[in-house]
């Protein structure tokens, strides 16, 4: 009762999601197994379970401890969250034919629109990781679960329709539409933050680690320059971006 390209859209999206689930169900599996052992013993309670260990093993004890700045770790699993659902939501109505591609704008209304409506996401979620590492200052958490996204992308938008504008482009953004994306903000995205925030304070939501956690952190050795942080992301990235180009 489909339209054979929308069929066929539909059989290779399935094939693929079908192929992740058993491939992750298989190292799921695999690594149960393995690990199955360690995670028993590294559950108890014994002081005397350092001794004789080696690579990852190493640090069983510090992988569950809570970050130093919790407020700000907190809200980037909040936006996170809130930014993976947004993806679903575009992604499905993509494939039942909501948007087309003469319409370029429906696309980003949409997006704007979905985030309004799913920043309660934020809220909550980023509101209960802060309750469960114990966190008290719970007006900060909202306004940075609020404004961590918001804030760069208004930064980069506000230079980028700035040199539109003054450049005469058509993809410059009047005033009219720039006050209403701000009046979404103010009317649903921050109010529905603040509500997620609030249920967050409320729930009883509490933390079991699969594994002890050291009492004092364990000193990390200084690393190779190849094995810092910028040398890190341009070797994993470089892959991904040669596949695609």
């Amino acid at each position: 009762f489909l339209p054979q390209h929308l069929e066929i859209h539909w059989f290779s999206i399935i094939n693929s999601c079908v192929t992740v689930l058993l491939l992750t169900g298989f190292l799921a599996t695999i690594l149960m197994r393995v690990l199955k052992a360690d995670f028993i013993k590294y559950s108890r309670d014994d002081p005397g379970l350092d001794e004789e260990e080696s690579g990852w093993k190493y640090v069983h004890g510090d992988v569950f401890r809570f970050p130093t700045n919790k407020n700000l770790f907190c809200a980037f699993v909040g936006t996170g969250t809130q930014i993976f659902y947004l993806s679903l939501c575009i992604f499905g109505l993509a494939l039942v034919g909501v948007f087309y591609p003469y319409n370029r704008g429906a696309l980003l209304s949409a997006c704007v629109v979905l985030y309004a409506l799913t920043a309660g996401i934020a809220g909550y979620v980023g509101g209960v990781q802060y309750k469960i590492m114990g966190g008290t200052n719970w007006v900060s958490n909202v306004l940075l679960c609020a404004g961590l996204f918001c804030g760069p992308v208004l930064v980069v938008f506000s230079y980028l329709n700035t040199v539109a504008i003054f450049y005469r482009s058509t993809a410059a953004l009047p005033f009219g539409t720039i006050v209403i994306i701000i009046v979404i903000w103010a009317l649903i995205t921050f109010p529905l933050t603040v509500l997620g925030g609030i249920a967050a304070k409320n729930s009883k939501a509490e933390f079991a680690a699969p594994c002890r956690t050291t009492k004092y952190p364990r000193d990390v050795p200084p690393l190779p320059w190849y094995r810092t942080t910028v040398p890190q992301m341009m070797m994993a990235g470089f892959l991904p971006f040669s596949a695609i180009y």
